[in-house]
């Protein structure tokens, strides 16, 4: 018999997340059928799209999440035990799978698969610059902002997962890049590791004359995670023909829907210097879902892209984690280690 425990949603977030908007529970597995699997949670992947998807979410299902598992039983010869897989399996310490994988609030099929082969580099970047978030920078900057060698790019959230790995891209296409985060701390890891060209402290005040400042030709490329006053100010600073992608919107994750920030009008901006400006969620490549995870291990590799973490030890530690994350205290990808 085994016990698996996951948190189950008893309360939409209001805010910040609570202790007791989640219960933790158990839930007795039953015995492996032929063609199943037993896996074993390793580590969480901790998102801002936990968050923004949260009202979405029915009461009393298990908290979305996913996550890196080791296989420890199978009767399946595709799932062999020992290997790991990706599964949007939400925040639960063992799944019996495969999983008959519905479709989610956006429309789109969760995701299930056995790890490639990552060589020495630790299993969880296949949460990180090897999963989702490193397919969302890889095919959102390039298939959306479509950068051209010179060209100036601007990066909120810039030391997030998906901004830091975007900004790293855009130096690999031998842009400019500018970006916008929280601390001074993120700026000197941005400049002086990742080769940022230059950072702005949103924080402090002055950001458009910062701004202006570290672009005096402009903007052309904008990737925009945050959404808000933040975002209005950097597209009042586009040249002509610019581009937008816009993947989050983490300034207004936790408000109240019915009273969301107010930020200055774009419209103006958009029809004055003919902006193109398009969201997207990343599992609309998932047909080329192993080009993105391959290329970025490839860069890797070669030492042009560079990881960092920020692991929270326990499972007990999840929800802990996801408030440290929505509060900017992460620096690149927030992990849990089960």
């Amino acid at each position: 018999m085994v016990l698996a425990r996951k948190y189950i949603l008893s309360r939409h977030f209001k805010g910040l997340p609570k202790a007791d908007d989640l219960k933790l529970v158990e839930e007795e597995l039953p015995p492996l059928k032929e063609g199943q699997f037993l896996s074993e949670a390793v580590y969480f992947s901790v998102d801002p799209f936990l968050r923004a998807y949260n009202p979405l979410q029915p009461l009393g299902s298990t908290m979305l999440g996913n996550q890196v598992a080791k296989i420890i039983k199978s009767k399946n010869s595709k799932y062999p035990e020992g290997k790991y897989i990706y599964g949007a399996y939400g925040w639960r310490t063992h799944t019996i799978g495969p999983k008959q994988l519905e479709e989610d609030a956006l429309g789109y099929k969760e995701q299930e698969y056995l790890l490639p082969d990552f060589g020495n580099l630790p299993l969880s970047l296949g949460l990180g610059m090897l999963g989702m978030p490193g397919n969302t920078a890889y095919f959102g900057f390039l298939e959306l902002c479509k950068p051209k060698e010179g060209e100036t790019v601007v990066v909120t959230a810039a030391a997030g997962a998906i901004g830091s790995h975007v900004g790293q891209i855009a130096k690999i296409k031998k842009c400019r890049v500018i970006g916008i985060a929280g601390s001074d701390e993120k700026g000197k890891w941005l400049t002086e590791e990742l080769g940022f060209d230059s950072f702005i402290n949103y924080k402090k005040p002055g950001l458009l004359e910062n701004l202006k400042a570290a672009a005096p030709n402009g903007i052309d490329c904008y990737f925009d995670n945050v959404g808000g006053e933040i975002s209005s100010i950097v597209i009042s600073q586009m040249n002509s023909f610019g581009r937008i992608a816009v993947c989050g919107a983490i300034t207004s994750y936790n408000s109240d829907i019915t009273n969301m920030p107010k930020a200055t009008m774009i419209q103006g901006f958009l029809i004055l210097k003919q902006l193109k400006l398009e969201g997207y969620y990343v599992f609309r490549w998932i047909d080329r879902w192993m080009e993105g995870i391959n290329q970025n291990l490839q860069w890797i590799k070669e030492g042009k892209l560079k990881y960092r973490e920020t692991v929270t030890e326990g499972f007990e530690n999840l929800l802990p984690a996801l408030i440290d994350l929505l509060n900017g205290g992460n620096v690149g990808k927030a992990i849990v280690k089960a």
